[in-house]
């Protein structure tokens, strides 16, 4: 028997359209359907871990999508669920609270029946289930992360003033529920910027700033075209939008560029990372953490080729929901620390050091 499949869908069209989708593959099966979240629930206490992926919704009766990810939380019931809803730009923060659920990622449903019966969809539903099916994919419960260990910033190296410094992040498929283990753990005196590539949809991103802000004490924001960067903020870059890292003056500032997708992703990691080398930057420290494909590789050679001093970190294999774009930088050998994911903003400090 191949891959075994759940869909949770209250509507009897989807639960149709997504499974003629799902076996198209032969070694996909569905082999059931729930109408809500009880119904799936249900099904799952029955069957922990028989399911190889669970397609959910959000908007459903009796128990939505959010609920029924909070149940499996609370009972320890570590299943691998991609969300596939109506939810658009106005319930960001759903999706969100979805993802920091542990939903590995999101699929938004077509909006008519021309776009249901497109290739957008049908190849963005394959695509997920290629990834969460895949040898790249690693279930990590919440339990088994090893207990994060906050840095004394009093006994981190005080670099001389002067030194212009910054740290570039680049994450995708599992990274909003991850950066909740680096970002707020990085002080607000932190002696560099933080600019940071998310591959996610426009809208998306403003809501994920606003939530790693309320946890942090840093100062976590959307990245805004023109904005000079500062030491002690994290800029995460806008969906639907690549940002490019330029030099004005003695400041260095973000800027919006709109050229197509590289490789289907907007933003995309290799954009920010290689327009690093036409920037003053004495000490750059590239952050990669998890996520599906090769992105920041091609930059961040490109980076280390121009001969400046660039520190790589990459996520380690057992931390990551996706093991995929940390392994390529560890195979190019460029990475010159593997972190388990709670001990990535310890690195960050230790190699950028405080104000």
């Amino acid at each position: 028997m191949g891959r075994k499949f759940l869909i949770i869908d209250d509507s009897a069209l989807m639960r149709r359209v997504i499974s003629d989708i799902i076996k198209q593959n032969s070694e996909y099966e569905v082999l059931d359907t729930a109408v809500d979240g009880v119904d799936g629930l249900d099904k799952l206490v029955a069957h922990p871990g028989y399911y190889d992926l669970v397609i959910l919704d959000i908007n459903m009766p009796k128990m939505n999508g959010l609920e029924m990810l909070e149940m499996l939380q609370k009972n320890h019931m570590h299943e691998a669920v991609v969300v596939v809803s109506t939810v658009a730009i106005e319930g960001a923060k759903e999706t969100l609270r979805a993802l920091e659920l542990g939903a590995l990622d999101f699929v938004k449903k077509p909006e008519n029946f021309y776009e249901v019966k497109g290739d957008g969809f049908k190849n963005k539903i394959l695509r997920v289930i290629e990834m969460v099916t895949g040898s790249d994919f690693n279930r990590v419960p919440e339990a088994a992360m090893p207990e994060h260990t906050a840095v004394r910033t009093d006994s981190v190296k005080h670099i001389k003033p002067g030194t212009n410094k910054i740290v570039a992040m680049a994450c995708s498929t599992g990274g909003p529920k991850s950066l909740q283990h680096v970002i707020p753990y990085l002080p607000e005196n932190l002696d560099a910027g933080v600019v940071l590539v998310q591959h996610m949809p426009k809208g998306f991103t403003a809501s994920l700033a606003m939530r790693l802000n309320s946890l942090s004490k840093a100062a976590v924001k959307e990245a805004e075209d023109g904005e000079i960067i500062e030491k002690g903020h994290v800029y995460i870059a806008p969906g639907g939008m690549h940002i490019i890292i330029a030099q004005s003056g003695k400041n260095h500032v973000i800027r919006y560029s709109d050229q197509p997708p590289v490789e289907g992703l907007r933003p995309c990691a290799n954009i920010m990372f290689e327009s690093l080398s036409d920037t003053d930057y004495d000490d750059i420290t590239c952050v990669v953490l998890t996520g599906m494909g090769a992105d920041g590789t091609k930059g961040i050679k490109s980076l280390v080729n121009t001969g400046r001093r660039v520190h790589v970190i990459a996520q380690d294999a057992e931390s990551c929901v996706v093991y995929g774009m940390p392994r390529a930088i560890a195979e190019a050998g460029l990475a010159d620390e593997i972190q388990p994911l709670n001990k990535i903003s310890e690195s960050i400090i230790k190699n950028v050091g405080v104000m």
